[in-house]
């Protein structure tokens, strides 16, 4: 045996899971097809939003309590500032059908808000070109993460404990034996006693046909545009906000760097058939409607992307996250599939993951995580 734990692929998820496994054990190892962080994975793109308030299934939310409190440990255990606190913004139609099943997962949930009418909206929040019949929902605990310090903060750490990192080393097979799990690389093997698939875009292949038949690597790509006057779209002045007004739809962060806003058209993902191959560039038609909407909701921002960029994520056919063994007994656990979603709550997914994988401890209420609702009798 080489080890109690083999985690593969060392991003979003894989990093927290490589975290929380070296808090529970000095026997763990991660692999990493590239290098931690790099920009081809879903990790890349600066940032991502953070909230406490979500439209559908109540429960995630305990999970974000807990990502919360894990996203505060980690910083405190690597001195990085990863999650930068400034408030979110759900922004929509009164009594539309975005707010309205925000509203009733948030009130289901209890959890922290506030409702600002059109008139308080317009006057806090300024930088939002509002349309008549638009309110919002303040969630006081979302904020902006930093990917890429999250991703190499949880590496770092887990090396701290013990662990041990294999870069450069994308992952071939992985097969099941009496005794372990066998994972080979070009010509080395390894053997340990269980696995934890994390490979986002890149999972696929190493799943069964029943995972492989519900899942599908998506394109979502990112833009980014210069603030006239950047003080206004500083995190002190501009919460993360996701914006469905109508036929637009948008989300985005503040000027973390001081220049430039994150602003992306939402739920555009496209299948795409090699996650090795995304195309980076946006098309004719993906710019055309990321600056009209930038151009309608933002008459502080340029209307010319200055930036952009995509990555490859794996969804799943329901939009739920695939957190569990393959099968009754099996020694590989899948992370994985989080549909687009799941950075906000990687920490949470991690300590879920490395627990079960290791058979210290199981969580309930993940029914609609669980591998197995996509079996077939």
């Amino acid at each position: 045996m080489d080890g109690k734990l083999a985690v593969i692929g060392l991003g979003s998820i894989g990093s927290m899971a490589l975290w929380q496994a070296s808090r529970l054990t000095d026997s763990v190892t991660g692999f990493e097809a590239h290098t931690p962080a790099h920009a081809r994975s879903a990790v890349g793109g600066d940032t991502r939003l953070f909230r406490m308030l979500y439209r559908g299934n109540p429960n995630l939310y305990p999970i974000l309590e807990r990502s919360r409190d894990l996203w505060a440990e980690l910083e405190a255990e690597t001195g990085q500032h990863i999650l930068t606190r400034c408030g979110g913004l759900s922004i929509g139609t009164q009594n539309g059908p975005y707010l309205t099943a925000l509203l009733e997962t948030t009130r289901t949930n209890h959890a922290d808000h506030h409702i600002l009418n059109h008139q308080e909206m317009a006057e806090r929040y300024p930088q939002h070109n509002l349309r008549p019949d638009d309110i919002a929902v303040y969630d006081p605990h979302a904020g902006a993460l930093r990917t890429d310090r999250a991703v190499t903060a949880a590496i770092t750490a887990a090396q701290t404990n013990g662990a041990t990192i294999h870069t450069n080393t994308p992952i071939n097979t992985i097969t099941e034996t009496p005794d372990g799990v066998l994972i080979t690389s070009g010509n080395k093997t390894w053997t340990f006693e269980n696995a934890i698939i994390a490979s986002g875009g890149w999972s696929q292949r190493l799943m069964p046909n029943y995972l492989k038949a519900a899942t599908q690597t998506k394109r979502c790509f990112l833009s980014w545009f210069v603030a006239k006057d950047a003080s206004e779209f500083s995190p002190k002045k501009f919460p993360v906000f996701i914006r469905i007004s109508g036929d637009r739809s948008m989300y985005g962060a503040p000027a973390v760097d001081g220049a430039t806003v994150k602003a992306t058209l939402d739920g555009r993902g496209a299948p795409t058939p090699d996650p090795n191959a995304v195309p980076r560039d946006l098309t004719s038609a993906e710019i055309s409607e990321t600056t009209q909407t930038v151009t309608e909701f933002f008459p502080g921002l340029f209307p010319t992307i200055v930036r952009s960029d995509a990555f490859p994520d794996l969804f799943t056919t329901d939009g739920n996250p695939l957190l569990g063994r393959f099968h009754e007994g099996s020694r590989i656990y899948v992370a994985t599939g989080f549909s687009g979603g799941g950075f906000k709550n990687a920490t949470g997914y991690g300590e879920i993951a490395a627990n079960e994988a290791l058979g210290k401890r199981t969580f309930d209420s993940l029914n609609f995580a669980r591998p197995q609702r996509f079996e077939t009798v």
